[in-house]
């Protein structure tokens, strides 16, 4: 007996759904990302306002000062929507479970210094208490900003500093008693090299307007303290004193920042680029909150790089104004 075996080619009827086909020109295939993106954001048959803000709808384009002709231009150039976000994190986790491995498995952490084991949490752990506030702020942003390109990403970003806080908190239990944690705690509430960003931090978490508050977290204060702390501090500085293995701990934060400083300047430079209204209204964000975190991050440069701390903060500054250049601001 045989089996004769036909194939039969069926065509579909479109090639994407209606509303996503309506932003990228026509009935033609389209990425995950973009379905998982596009035409996604509310914009109608709300049933009444908040009625603990009255003044705006639900989902409300009025909530910041910035005017987009079209909200879907922030688009992620990372194209990550929640599928292939979790894969590349989880890829991430492991890579980091096995650097933990690593120096536990091989008492890497015994050859540390004492004076880098000092500064490592001296530093490290009350910085979990910032990526707390970044994990809220990122939050608050997918809760009230407007157009899924932008809002959907924040959610992630929120996610990823809860996840930087997790591996602080990690470190600081593998090189020391559990005590250090409430240490670093009353460290970052009444120390006063810690005051001005915590004053930063906390007074943004009462900003109205959400791209002012993603440009104050997102852009200006991850744009300065992670090179400046995982970069000149932890692999430079610590490194240098044979620190590597807080390194190695600390690896998912300096991969984070090259990556997310990608998105975050996409979502900038659509904004500025969609009117001078916007430009002058971005730029002045970024000028007012730059030289408020570059004045609370000196101290904390100063207590572990003492007379270089101005020179390389200096330098993370004129790094961060190249890169806002770039972008088309006005600083």
């Amino acid at each position: 007996m045989t089996i004769d075996l036909k194939t039969v080619s069926i065509k579909p009827l479109r090639s994407t759904f209606t509303h996503v086909a309506a932003h990228i020109g026509g009935d033609k295939p389209a990425s995950r990302y973009q379905e998982a993106t596009l035409g996604v954001q509310s914009t109608g048959n709300y049933h009444y306002r908040p009625t603990w803000d009255p003044d705006h709808q639900i989902f409300d384009a009025t909530r910041t000062a910035i005017r987009m002709k079209d909200w879907y231009a922030f688009k992620d150039p990372r194209q990550f929507y929640y599928g292939n976000w979790t894969m590349t994190r989880a890829r991430q986790q492991d890579t980091m479970e096995a650097n933990f491995e690593f120096v536990e498995s091989r008492g890497l952490l015994s050859f540390l210094p004492e004076d880098v084991r000092r500064d490592a949490l001296d530093l490290l752990l009350p910085l979990r208490h910032v990526a707390a506030g970044a994990n809220m702020n990122n939050s608050s942003i997918c809760a009230y900003g407007y157009g899924t390109g932008i809002t959907a990403p924040c959610m992630f970003q929120a996610m990823d500093q809860l996840g930087i806080a997790q591996y602080l908190t990690r470190l600081g239990l593998l090189i020391a008693d559990p005590d250090v944690l409430d240490e670093a705690k009353e460290s970052w509430l009444k120390d006063a090299q810690w005051q001005e960003l915590r004053r930063y931090v906390e007074d943004t978490f009462v900003l109205q307007d959400w791209f002012e508050l993603f440009v104050a977290q997102n852009l200006v204060l991850d744009g300065l303290l992670f090179p400046l702390v995982y970069g000149d501090i932890v692999d430079g500085d610590f490194a240098a004193r044979n620190g590597s293995a807080v390194a190695m701990l600390t690896a998912f934060m300096t991969e984070w920042s090259d990556e997310t400083s990608k998105w975050v300047d996409a979502q900038v430079k659509a904004a500025v680029a969609d009117s001078p209204e916007n430009k002058a209204l971005v730029s002045g964000w970024t000028n007012a909150w730059r030289d408020r975190a570059t004045a609370a991050l000196i101290p904390l440069a100063g207590r572990i790089l003492g007379n270089k701390a101005q020179a390389t903060t200096d330098e993370v500054t004129a790094q961060f104004n190249s890169r806002c250049a770039k972008l088309g601001l006005a600083l």
